[in-house]
């Protein structure tokens, strides 16, 4: 009697045999122009990234998504298998905003002009400080924007463990930071508070019983004397430059 096999599991091994169907970027690239009428993985990508800055990144699924196209529940799944794949193309296609001009080739200014349009991208796209990245790691857009900071930190004899790892400090840095700002952001709109003032306002008896312990007086220097607070901007470019100074002085660049 011959069994068959699941359709998941066939396509898998069909895959890793190299017999399989093509990825996604495969299938985008080969793929001709077609009416705007007509369902492509474009029209897919251009859906899902509307209906997540519109209403976050947990109401983009298949059924959401081909109201949004006006076609049948199932349709999408002719070019998708599913919340992967979009969360894949989201990102591609959101990454394709970052752009430094090619006349900027110092290492430094390559990685923090990038680093500051990625803020700013995400500012705009916070669905992006939740996404899982290991999985959208390796989309066309995303390694062409690696590919260019990798290559300017690449001139100067380093071994590719260290050109990697100065990438990847900054990459963290820029990721973490904004996804702390968005979350405040989320947290603020949450309870209603419109700005930094109205928040410290709501914390402050908290504040109060913590400072009056003692126990923080570093903490307490920066409550009472910091004039920056609420600019994310200045903090985030402070920041990055301390990041930056760090990789130049280590990796003697």
């Amino acid at each position: 009697m011959t069994v068959a096999k699941n359709p998941r599991n066939a396509k898998k091994e069909d895959e890793e045999s190299g017999t399989g169907e093509p990825s996604l970027w495969e299938r985008m690239e080969r793929s001709a122009p077609l009416p705007r009428a007509s369902l492509t993985l474009e029209r897919i990508a251009a859906a899902a990234v509307e209906i997540a800055d519109e209403e976050g990144g947990g109401a983009v699924t298949m059924r959401r998504l081909a109201t949004r196209l006006g076609v049948a529940p199932m349709a999408a799944y002719r070019h998708v298998d599913g919340k992967d794949d979009l969360w894949v193309l989201m990102i591609d296609r959101v990454f394709r905003e970052l752009s430094v001009p090619e006349s900027v080739t110092d290492w430094r200014e390559v990685l923090r002009a990038y680093a500051l349009q990625t803020r700013e991208l995400m500012l705009a796209h916070p669905w992006m400080a939740v996404m899982p990245m290991p999985l959208v790691m390796l989309t066309p857009s995303r390694l062409a924007v690696a590919e260019r900071q990798l290559a300017a930190l690449a001139g100067f004899g380093l071994d590719a463990d260290s050109v990697m790892a100065a990438f990847r400090a900054v990459a963290s840095f820029v990721h973490g930071a904004a996804q702390t700002e968005i979350a405040l952001r989320d947290y603020q709109e949450r309870n209603g508070w419109a700005g930094g003032d109205e928040t410290r306002e709501a914390l402050a008896p908290q504040m109060r019983y913590l400072m009056s312990t003692g126990r923080y007086p570093a903490f307490e220097q920066y409550a009472l004397g910091a004039t920056r607070k609420d600019d994310r901007a200045w903090e985030f470019a402070f920041g990055l430059d301390c990041v930056l100074d760090g990789i130049g002085q280590r990796l003697g660049i």
